[in-house]
């Protein structure tokens, strides 16, 4: 189909008025007929796999593009993107694309831009789960440190990644997450390696405390830079995939352990050492690569080293106008501009998420004691290092296959309060089960119960994205989601000091602790967070609902709202 383009060189030449008279002239005048009124359906990885012909229901040559506001003259002076966006030249609000066209466009996405995204994040994995690997090797002995002072390690890591988060995402959003994320990879390689090198305590404090300083804001920056190429209903599942990869990591890194372990009296040097060192050249390769795999945005993809691009003119007119149909704040935004303090204070400020920030803060709690003591728990019941080291992956990939199985829960009953509670309703009968165990228990039983409980559903993707969904604005949700992930870091922090010496070995004020933890997830804060959202959303309906067309027009030119703090904007719940 011809496609008859706005006019670029007026665009990148006159003023923000300009685009917005060409624009919505050629909206006025193009024909709507051509355009899909349907809501644009999420991918469903449950009709995927058992409904394929589904996806059937056009043919490929039909018109994909759906109708948004660009298409309504009345509406559309009201989303167009800054003059500063980088993708202004390639917005074209009469561009139409086939539905061959755009899972052509989706497929080469996958792997051009998401494929990488997960190595990078696998990368990180490798890097954080290191840790428990080394104690299978005598690591607290060898330095002479108690599992106190294991505790602490980790809750200095992660007092660090959390306050890191926000000045990560300054830093990343006036350098651009194209250039941030690689730097931070190489970054943290380097400390990583440098662990060799431990002496003790007080080196071994050092370490994670610059390891927890460069990895803040890794994360939200990662699923802000997805986001500059999918649209709302893409993404979840890409984050669930997102999440799946670093299971994979998981059991790559145990059998990496396996081998590099046995390199104990090598140079006179303990295993454990040598797995740093391993790990640490495997994740700077992978984040030096990462400068030359990440694009700044779907037309930035030529460079010296890849002079043809990923992307040609027509496809980059289709990724940018899809985006922007899907989700107009996307052009708010350049990726080269900084928050304001203002709208850092404004997102801070946004009472609406603070009940997910709360979630964020209670619900991994049941699980990441007997996650991170695993190791240290396999060892002290009898296993040897290489024993607990393979030990650890059966429960790694029945994970994986819980996340699955989560995800594709969530997609058919469409919710994300309910659904999110099932890591918490997995966890509960575990931990009752270890707690009620005798003083000595069988090794066996208590490897099943331990790997029941961490073959858990990992809710916390569902989460990630209903924080960014309920954000709105693209510059205020970069920012929530670095606020949740702090409140995910703070959870970290607490949890690392609910298995003390003096309570070893069973923890049973520990697990007494986690339960009641578990209980109040279940029975007050998720169900608390629903009703929260149904009340928001029926307040906004009430006033919305009851205004006129000519009124909503007027409140749509004159608000100064954004995000969600919009009248026409709903939470998901």
């Amino acid at each position: 189909m011809a496609v008859t383009p706005v006019d670029h060189d007026s665009i990148k030449k006159g003023s923000i008025d300009d685009v917005h008279s060409i624009s919505s002239g050629r909206i006025e005048d193009h024909p709507k007929g051509d355009l899909v009124d349907e809501e644009a359906p999420a991918f469903r990885l449950s009709t995927w796999l058992f409904n394929r012909k589904a996806y059937k229901l056009h043919d490929d040559d039909h018109i994909a593009t759906r109708r948004s506001v660009y298409d309504d003259p009345d509406l559309a002076q009201f989303y167009l993107p800054k003059k500063e966006y980088e993708n202004i030249h390639r917005f074209d609000p009469n561009a139409r694309w086939t539905y061959k066209e755009e899972q052509s466009i989706i497929r080469k996405i996958d792997w051009k831009v998401m494929l990488w995204a997960a190595i990078s994040f696998s990368a990180l994995n490798l890097d954080r789960g290191n840790l428990s690997q080394a104690n299978t090797d005598n690591f607290l002995k060898d330095l002479q440190m108690s599992t106190d002072d294991f505790n602490w390690g980790n809750s200095i890591f992660r007092l660090s990644f959390l306050l890191a988060e926000l000045p990560s995402q300054l830093v990343s959003k006036r350098l651009g997450p194209d250039r941030w994320i690689p730097m931070q990879m190489c970054m943290w390689s380097i400390v990583t390696l440098a662990q060799f090198w431990l002496t003790g305590r007080t080196s071994f404090f050092i370490c994670r405390a610059f390891l927890g300083f460069i990895q803040g804001g890794f994360i939200p920056d990662l699923i802000l830079y997805l986001s500059y190429f999918y649209t709302k209903n893409e993404l979840p599942l890409r984050l669930a995939l997102f999440w799946m990869s670093s299971n994979v990591c998981s059991i790559a890194a145990s059998f990496i352990a396996f081998g590099v372990l046995r390199m104990r009296g090598v140079m006179g040097r303990a295993g454990w050492r040598w797995l740093f060192l391993v790990e640490g050249l495997i994740t700077l390769i992978i984040g030096l690569a990462t400068f030359f795999r990440m694009p700044p945005s779907p037309t930035q993809t030529k460079a010296w080293f890849r002079p043809k691009g990923w992307f040609n003119e027509r496809e980059e007119t289709i990724i940018v106008n899809r985006i922007l149909r899907d989700d107009p704040t996307k052009g708010d935004m350049h990726n080269r501009e900084g928050l304001t303090l203002k709208r850092l204070w404004t997102a801070v400020c946004d009472y609406d998420l603070w009940p997910l920030y709360i979630l964020g803060l209670t619900f991994g709690i049941p699980i990441s004691p007997p996650g991170t003591y695993l190791t240290l728990s396999l060892r002290n019941i009898g296993f040897n290092t290489f024993q607990t080291n393979l030990l650890t992956i059966p429960s790694t990939v029945a994970g994986m296959v819980s996340m699955f199985g989560i995800t594709l829960i969530s997609e058919v009953v469409n919710d994300r309060a309910f659904v999110s509670m099932a890591e918490d309703l997995w966890t509960l009968p575990f931990l009752i089960a270890i707690y009620l165990l005798p003083e000595k228990p069988n090794q066996w039983i208590y490897y099943g119960l331990a790997s029941g409980l961490l073959s858990y559903p990992y809710t916390h993707p569902i989460q990630v994205g209903w924080c960014s969904r309920n954000s709105g604005a693209v510059a205020s949700r970069t920012v929530n989601a670095s606020l949740y992930n702090m409140f995910v870091q703070a959870s970290s922090v607490i949890a690392s000091q609910i298995y003390r010496a003096e309570d070893a070995p069973r923890y049973r004020r520990g697990n007494r602790i986690l339960i009641t933890i578990c209980c109040i997830n279940l029975l007050v804060l998720y169900p608390g967070t629903k009703l929260y959202y149904l009340w928001r959303n029926k307040q906004r309906d009430k006033v919305w609902n009851s205004m006129t067309l000519e009124e909503r027009k007027h409140y749509l030119k004159t608000t100064t709202d954004i995000g969600n703090r919009r009248l026409d904007f709903r939470f998901a719940h």
